[in-house]
C-alpha cells in the first residue's frame, strides 16, 4: 500500500497559497527595498545627542516611522517565506540577513531612550506638552515609564547587539521540531498509510478508532522522547534568556517584566489562575461525562480530542469553510463579511494547506502594508479546523482595521486584547452552527462538546501552560538547574492537577512540555484564557445588542495600541481588571457541562 505523503512545496498548487505579491513582487524586490534599508537604519545616528527639543524629538519619530515600516514589510516576507518552507535554504539565508540587519538597526538605535531619559521630569513634560508632538506624545509617555528599567545608552547598545542570539533559542527548536524530527508512518482510521506530522497527528486524535489515537499518540511522543535532552535544552536556554533580561533591566522575575511590557498588573494573572483553580471538579465532572458516553474502561489523553457523538458529518471543504465563517462573522456587518471573505478567496490571503518544511499549527500575521496573512495546515475532516480559520480570522480582521485606522506608530497591538478577536471569531461560529441545529438533539450534543472543547483548551489548558511557565521560571530564578527531569517533574503535578484522579495521566504526556511554540514567547499563553474569556463576553454583548455594541467592538478592533488594553477592552464593554468575565466564563463552561451531561444520558 503506497504512503500518503506530505507534498514538496514545488507541488503545492498556487491558489491553495497565499499571494505575498503585496508584500513584495518577487524575491528580486525583496532583495532591492533590503538594500535600500541597510542604507537607511545608519542615519539614526545622525539625531544622537540632539534629543533635546521638540523640532529634533519630531524628526527622530518621523524617520523612525519610515524606517520601521520599511522594515516590517521586509521581516514579513522573509518570515512567511520561511514559514512555508523552513526547507528552502535561500529563504531561510533570506531572513538569516534580515535579522542581522535588524538588530544592528536595533544597536544603533539602542541610543534613543536613554537619551530621551536624561531629560530632567520638567523639561520632558514641557517637551510632551509641545502640540507638534501630539501624534508620538503617548509613545513618549511610555518610554518615561521605562525609565526604571534602561540602562546607559553603551549597556543599551550592548543588550540590543544581542537581539540574533536571543532567538537562537526558539530558531534551534523550530528547525529541530519542523524540519529534521520524522515521526514515520502510521495507518490512518481508514486503514490508509500516511506520514505522520504536526498536523495529522492533530487529525489522528479527533478519530474514531481508539487503538490509531493510542498509536499515533505513542509513535509522536517517541520521537520527543528520542530528542527530549536536546529539546529541554532548548527551552531551558529560552527561559535563561528570559531570567537575564528581567534581572538586567531590574525586575522581581521575568513574569513581571513580561506583563509590565502590557501594563498589566501581575493581579489579573494570579486572579485568573486561582479562579481556573477554583473550577477544576468541574472539568473533572465532564471528563467523567466524555468516559461515560465513550463507553471506556479508563480515559486518556488521546480520548480527549474525539468528538463524544459519533455519526456526524464533519467534512468541510475549504470553500464550505470560508461559506461558514462568513456567515458567523455577519452580526459584524457588511462591511467586515465583505473584507474578510474576499481576503480567504480572490486576494489568497491564506496558505491553505500543508506541505513538507511547513510550520505546524496556525497563526494570522498582519502589518502596516500588505495583506494580514493566515497560515493554516487545513485538515477538512477536522471540525475545528473550521473554528482555527474563523480564530486566524479574527486576527486578520483585527490586523487589518487596526492598520486601516491607526497611523503606523500605533498600529500594532498588544498581545494582550490579540486573542480576543480571535476567539470572539469562534464564538460567533458556534452561535451559528447552534442555531442552526434546529430540534437536532444529536448535533446540539455534538457543537456543545465541541465548544467544551473549546474552552478545555483555550482557558483551562492554556492556563496549565502559564502555571508551568510560571514555575519553570521561578526554578531558574531561584538557581535550579533546568533538566529534563525536572521539566517533567514540574509538568507531571501540574497534569495531575488538571486532568484528576481519575485520568490516566501516560508518562510520555510529560514529554508535552517540550514541543508547545509558544514557551518561546515566554508569558504568552494566559492571554488565550483571558482572551476567550472576554471575547464570551462580547460576543454575547454583540449578539444580544444593537448597532452601540458592534460599533463598539468594531472600535476596538480599530484601536490599535492608541489605548492601553485593558481601557481598550473597557471601551469594547470589559473590564479584565476584575476576575468577573472569567469568573462568567466558568459559570458559562458549568452549564455546557450540565447540558451536555443531560443530552448523552
Amino acid at each position: 500500500m503506497d504512503v500518503k505523503q506530505l507534498p514538496e512545496r514545488k507541488d503545492v498548487k498556487p491558489e491553495d497559497t497565499w499571494d505575498l505579491t503585496s508584500l513584495f513582487a518577487s524575491d528580486d524586490a525583496w532583495e532591492q527595498e533590503f538594500k535600500k534599508y541597510q542604507k537607511q537604519i545608519s542615519k539614526v545616528e545622525s539625531f544622537k545627542g540632539t534629543l533635546s527639543t521638540v523640532d529634533a524629538i519630531l524628526d527622530l519619530y518621523k524617520f523612525l516611522d519610515k524606517i520601521e515600516r520599511m522594515g516590517e514589510r521586509l521581516r514579513n516576507y522573509a518570515y512567511l517565506k520561511t514559514a512555508q518552507d523552513a526547507g528552502d535554504g535561500a529563504a531561510m539565508d533570506r531572513q538569516g540577513r534580515f535579522n542581522s540587519v535588524s538588530v544592528k538597526a536595533s544597536s544603533m538605535s539602542s541610543f534613543i531612550e536613554p537619551e530621551i531619559l536624561s531629560l530632567s521630569a520638567a523639561k520632558f513634560k514641557a517637551i510632551v506638552a509641545d502640540p507638534k508632538l501630539k501624534k508620538y506624545a503617548l509613545a513618549l509617555n511610555r518610554i518615561w515609564r521605562n525609565k526604571p528599567h534602561t540602562l546607559s545608552q553603551s549597556e543599551e547598545k550592548l543588550l540590543a547587539m544581542q537581539g540574533e542570539m536571543a532567538g537562537s533559542a526558539s530558531k534551534i527548536f523550530d528547525q529541530l521540531t519542523d524540519v529534521d524530527m520524522r515521526f514515520g508512518v502510521i495507518k490512518d482510521h481508514q486503514g490508509q498509510k500516511i506520514e505522520l506530522s504536526h498536523a495529522t497527528f492533530s487529525a489522528l486524535l479527533h478519530g474514531p478508532k481508539r487503538a490509531v489515537r493510542k498509536q499515533a499518540f505513542e509513535q509522536y511522543y517517541k520521537t520527543f522522547e528520542d530528542h527530549a535532552h536536546t529539546v529541554a535544552a532548548t527551552l531551558e536556554a529560552s527561559i535563561q534568556k528570559d531570567v537575564y533580561y528581567a534581572q538586567v533591566r531590574k525586575f522581581p522575575s521575568a513574569r513581571e517584566m513580561a506583563l509590565f511590557d502590557e501594563f498589566i498588573p501581575v493581579t489579573v494573572f494570579d486572579s485568573l489562575v486561582e479562579s481556573i483553580n477554583r473550577h477544576l471538579p468541574t472539568l473533572y465532572k465532564y471528563y467523567a461525562i466524555r468516559q461515560r458516553a465513550m463507553k471506556l474502561p479508563d480515559l486518556h489523553m488521546y480520548d480527549t480530542y474525539v468528538p463524544i457523538v459519533q455519526g456526524l458529518d464533519v467534512h468541510r471543504t475549504w470553500e464550505q469553510a470560508v461559506d461558514l465563517v462568513s456567515q458567523a462573522v455577519a452580526p459584524l456587518g457588511d462591511e467586515y463579511v465583505s473584507i474578510i471573505t474576499k481576503g480567504l478567496t480572490t486576494e489568497r490571503w491564506c496558505d491553505k494547506y500543508e506541505n513538507r518544511g511547513k510550520s505546524s499549527g496556525a497563526f494570522s500575521c498582519g502589518a502596516f502594508d500588505g495583506f494580514p496573512y493566515i497560515l493554516m495546515n487545513y485538515q477538512e475532516s477536522v471540525l475545528d479546523h473550521v473554528f482555527t480559520l474563523a480564530h486566524e480570522g479574527g486576527h486578520s480582521m483585527h490586523s487589518y482595521y487596526s492598520c486601516h485606522t491607526q497611523p503606523f506608530t500605533y498600529h500594532d497591538y498588544e498581545l494582550f486584547v490579540a486573542e480576543v478577536a480571535s476567539t470572539f471569531n469562534e464564538q460567533l461560529l458556534h452561535h451559528l452552527l447552534f442555531s442552526q441545529a434546529g430540534n437536532d438533539k444529536k448535533l446540539k450534543a455534538y457543537l456543545i462538546n465541541r465548544q467544551i472543547d473549546a474552552m478545555k483548551a483555550t482557558i483551562f489548558r492554556q492556563t496549565m501552560f502559564a502555571e508551568f511557565e510560571r514555575d519553570a521560571h521561578a526554578a531558574a530564578e531561584a538557581g535550579q538547574s533546568l533538566t529534563l527531569d525536572l521539566f517533567r517533574k514540574i509538568y507531571r503535578v501540574l497534569l495531575d492537577k488538571y486532568f484528576g484522579p481519575d485520568f490516566v495521566v501516560d508518562d510520555a504526556l510529560e514529554l508535552e512540555c517540550l514541543r508547545i511554540p509558544h514557551f518561546y514567547r515566554a508569558f504568552y499563553v494566559y492571554k488565550y484564557a483571558t482572551g476567550m474569556s472576554a471575547a464570551i463576553a462580547l460576543s454575547n454583548r454583540v449578539l444580544n445588542g444593537g448597532v452601540k455594541e458592534r460599533n463598539d467592538y468594531l472600535g476596538f478592533l480599530k484601536g490599535g495600541s492608541s489605548k492601553e488594553p485593558l481601557e481598550l477592552l473597557k471601551g469594547a464593554g470589559v473590564d479584565m481588571s476584575t476576575p468577573a468575565p472569567v469568573d462568567s466564563a466558568m459559570e458559562y463552561f458549568g452549564t455546557l457541562v450540565d447540558e451536555l451531561d443531560e443530552l448523552t444520558r
